[in-house]
């Protein structure tokens, strides 16, 4: 049976507005740029440039002022243009327009260097093009491979995809024998170890190169006709630093296992890195979003606003709409240019929302990173890990009065430039850890005394998560076992059996 029934329900829904806002919030200042010149275009009344302060406005009144409208329904269509233009003059005698007040006006080279050089699949296809293949279709599978290896020099592609996407892209039949043949080709290109499909194809590959390159016969007992065996047979062991099982599976002693492990570890597992525009050794560019620097002892903050040029409303939107403001005084507008008068006004609306959105932004960071550079203001100053405390969202959204949500998003994806490198913001917020004094210190203090002791223990016998905590504990730091493996894995530390050294 239906029935109906009224109920009252309170919920708090989201503006666009306001989304918007929020997600201009979050972006950093190096996409800033892209983001308002996405809103320039799609908003022809919003206006990139200083203002021109000899173009002044003028009130749409005047002895217009005195004409009565005879009909309600001419004072609904006339939208109240003289209020609304008295409105937008009152914001600003010159125009409404978007003002930096957070910045020293230091100027900031608005265009990000970027390095022109080939890539290494060019590198690669210049290669491809001395080799002697049969046909013009060897070639361009030659060319679809290479264009599959990815940015470490491998190729994760399996034949089976690689001929599916010839079939696809070239309209060319290729058979696995035919990938396989011309892979081999590749595999032989500098850099070494390219185009292989696993790691341990690389090293293999890099090792088959040196053997080759000797001029003589190398023994069954050098470390490189060895170290191709114990790749080829016993990687799993190797992965995982099983020295004694190696050891007495390859009948060597210690000083033979030593010398094996000295020429692996020459070998590069990352080959396309050690090509200019390849892998690791691409240049990437953080433009920081706040500069703190050190004015005789004082620290002074500024936003970087390189990438948020000044905003205006354009001229002629104000200019259209005067003009239909002083007609409509005279005579009634048309149908037309009522829907112009409108389109006219969503789109000046549109553009102050965008600029006051941009202004809470700046207002907004600078707010936020205030309260950071105070609370670790020794930080700062000195540049010791050491100084820093224990700091969390929670405690700059108290100090700021801004909610958890937003300081997470001004923290997130953004750096501060200071005098001792640029810093993610969000690496200022720890938790907290007691010593045996019972005050309150960092984790990421701890982190760095952790990371400290791992880096100087002897590799011969590296030290477990037991003895680490007991080192710890040993300087004052309350701290279990099962943490101090957490600390370690987000240090990117391994354990210590896959720290053993020779």
């Amino acid at each position: 049976m239906l029935r109906q029934k009224l109920s009252h329900k309170l919920l708090q829904k989201l503006s666009p507005q306001q989304i918007q806002l929020m997600k201009l919030l979050q972006i950093p200042t190096a996409t800033l740029d892209q983001r308002i010149q996405e809103e320039l275009e799609a908003n022809p009344a919003l206006d990139e440039g200083e203002d021109n302060e000899t173009n002044e406005l003028v009130n749409g009144g005047g002895e217009g002022d005195k004409e009565v409208d005879d009909t309600k329904e001419q004072q609904d269509d006339d939208f109240e243009l003289d209020d609304y233009l008295n409105e937008y003059i009152e914001d600003d005698p010159i125009s409404y327009r978007m003002q930096n007040n957070y910045n020293n006006q230091e100027e900031f080279d608005k265009n990000i260097p970027i390095a022109v050089e080939s890539t290494f699949h060019d590198h690669l296809e210049r290669q491809l093009g001395m080799v002697a293949l049969e046909d013009e279709r060897l070639i361009k599978i030659g060319q679809q491979i290479i264009g599959s290896i990815d940015e470490d020099g491998y190729l994760r592609r399996d034949p089976i995809s690689i001929i599916d996407d010839l079939l696809f892209s070239q309209n060319i039949e290729a058979t696995e024998a035919e990938i396989l043949k011309v892979l081999t080709k590749i595999q032989t290109f500098d850099p070494p170890g390219i185009g292989a499909r696993n790691l341990k194809e690389c090293l293999i590959i890099q090792l088959d190169q040196k053997i080759e390159a000797e001029d003589e016969k190398l023994s069954k007992d050098d470390p490189k006709i060895l170290g191709k065996k114990i790749l080829e047979k016993y990687f799993n062991e190797f992965s995982k630093k099983h020295f004694s099982k190696l050891q007495k599976t390859m009948d060597i002693t210690e000083l033979q296992l030593k010398e094996i492990m000295e020429e692996i570890l020459k070998l590069n597992p990352k080959p396309a890195s050690g090509v200019a525009g390849g892998g690791s050794q691409s240049i990437q560019y953080i433009v920081p979003d706040f500069i703190i620097s050190n004015r005789e002892g004082e620290l002074e903050l500024t936003l970087n606003s390189r990438n948020a040029p000044e905003l205006r409303i354009n001229d002629q939107y104000v200019d259209m709409l005067k003009s239909y403001n002083t007609k409509r005084k005279v005579k009634k507008n048309s149908r037309e240019e009522k829907k112009a008068i409108i389109f006219i006004k969503q789109k000046i609306d549109s553009a102050k929302w965008f600029i006051d959105a941009i202004k809470q932004r700046q207002a907004t960071l600078y707010k936020t990173m205030y309260a950071i550079l105070q609370f670790q203001y020794e930080f700062f100053k000195t540049g010791d890990q050491l100084t820093l405390k224990p700091m969390i969202l929670k405690d700059i959204s108290e100090i700021t009065g801004l909610d958890i949500s937003t300081v997470s998003r001004v923290a997130n994806s953004k750096f501060v430039q200071t005098e001792f490198g640029t810093k993610r913001l969000k690496s200022f917020f720890s938790e907290s850890l007691q010593n045996k004094a019972g005050e309150e210190v960092s984790t990421i203090e701890v982190k760095n005394i952790l990371s400290g002791i791992i880096v100087n223990e002897d590799k011969r016998k590296p030290l477990s998560d037991e003895k680490l905590k007991d080192m710890l504990q040993e300087k004052g730091y309350n701290i279990a076992r099962r943490t101090v493996a957490k600390y370690r894995e987000q240090l990117n530390m391994p354990v210590a059996r896959l720290r053993k050294e020779l």
